[in-house]
């Protein structure tokens, strides 16, 4: 199969450098730490940030790299472990994507699929089983996006946009509006491209964004629905998410995994009148953990609402009247990824304020090199 994505990617990753200034790193290097202070500052320092009362519940442990927790209705932070730090998100980007193009075409529009629009699909891709040739309506490409994560589906989607990369450009603007500064978007499916990043605290923006169109939500809460074959046939696909339907309140949202990226999730339930969001990026070890980590998070959510100041907010976007965040240039990383000199406390009580001085923002020292690496095959989803 022939790709078109090497010289659209050149382009795409001037325009997005331009209007993210975040430090681009290659897929599977270490990444460096948050370039804002977005939703707080505490959000940019390392260690597990949370304010605990009397009577809250300790922060189980998880094992990913980078988790956050929030109140969906308020955007209230109740806890966060990096939440700024950059990472591969497989896709988990495809919210970005949605919270782009789900708005554009109506869901009973019909669309035959030609093979260029399905050109440039990467090699060992999750695939929902778009063909050439067969006809599909807009609500069922996008089960295929939300279901089987098909990046199939997400090209033909991006064809009857313009293209990939006029949806990239797109994207990246939506993710600015958002104020979702630590993404780089560099295809539109989450596929492990060099310099495509993003954070805990992103995917937690594009999910509580997407959450408030009825039809993301309805996508990303339906187990199983027909999706057309050849011939007027149809099969059953499956959602992916694995809490659906077996943690307690699951509305669902997006999952995710490539081999670079590993496992990344955000979900989201709602329990007793409040609804929580929690992301897990990049677990040490399993498949498992992703899901463990995120009921357990949940778990402790519930529990410790009201019983926690918030250390950090989700902000609005700037097209609805948030206030847009300065940014400022990232800190030198050290040991792992760790930000150099961060010094943030691990579990600290309420009523302890701020950061404690604030946080130095060390300039970059020098352009980071792009690797370009051919992705090893992978089933993605």
């Amino acid at each position: 199969m022939t790709s078109d994505a090497s010289p659209s990617r050149r382009a795409v990753l001037g325009l997005a450098a331009a209007a993210v200034p975040a430090a681009l790193l290659a897929t599977g290097a270490t990444p460096a730490s948050a370039a804002t202070t977005v939703g707080g500052e505490r959000l940019g320092l390392d260690g597990i940030q949370v304010r605990r009362a009397a009577g809250a519940p300790p922060v189980p442990h998880a094992a990913a790299r980078s988790w956050l927790v929030a109140d969906y209705e308020s955007g209230d932070i109740l806890a966060a472990y990096r939440a700024h730090h950059r990472l591969p998100p497989a896709s988990t980007l495809k919210m970005l994507f949605a919270d782009t193009v789900l708005p554009k075409f109506d869901k009973a529009r019909k669309h035959r699929v030609t093979a260029a629009d399905l050109a440039g699909i990467p090699e060992g891709s999750s695939l929902v089983g778009v063909e050439a040739g067969t006809s599909y309506t807009v609500d069922q490409l996008w089960h295929g996006v939300f279901l089987r994560s098909g990046n199939d589906a997400v090209h033909v989607l991006s064809a009857m946009n313009g293209g990939v990369a006029s949806t990239v450009r797109e994207m990246a603007a939506k993710a600015v509006d958002l104020q979702a500064l630590d993404t780089h978007v560099v295809s539109p499916d989450g596929y492990d491209h060099a310099g495509q990043v993003s954070s805990a605290y992103d995917l937690s923006l594009f999910a509580r964004h997407g959450l408030r169109n009825t039809d993301f939500r309805g996508y990303c809460a339906t187990r199983t629905a027909e999706f057309p074959a050849r011939g007027g046939k149809k099969f059953q696909i499956q959602n992916t998410d694995r809490l659906l339907g077996v943690y307690q309140g699951m509305i669902g949202v997006k999952n995710g995994y490539t081999t670079h990226a590993g496992n990344t999730f955000t979900g989201a339930a709602t329990r007793d009148g409040r609804t929580l969001l929690v992301t897990v990026m990049h677990p040490v070890n399993g498949y498992d953990l992703v899901y463990k980590d995120t009921s357990a998070l949940l778990d402790w959510g519930f529990r410790a609402a009201g019983r926690v100041a918030p250390v950090g907010t989700l902000v609005a976007p700037v097209s609805e009247g948030g206030r847009p965040s300065a940014s400022a240039a990232a800190p030198a990383p050290g040991p792992n990824g760790a930000p150099s000199g961060s010094g943030g406390s691990g579990d600290s009580s309420w009523p302890l304020l701020g950061a404690g001085g604030g946080m130095a923002a060390l300039l970059a020292a020098g352009a980071v090199t792009l690797r370009n690496r051919k992705p090893r095959r992978v089933r993605k989803h």
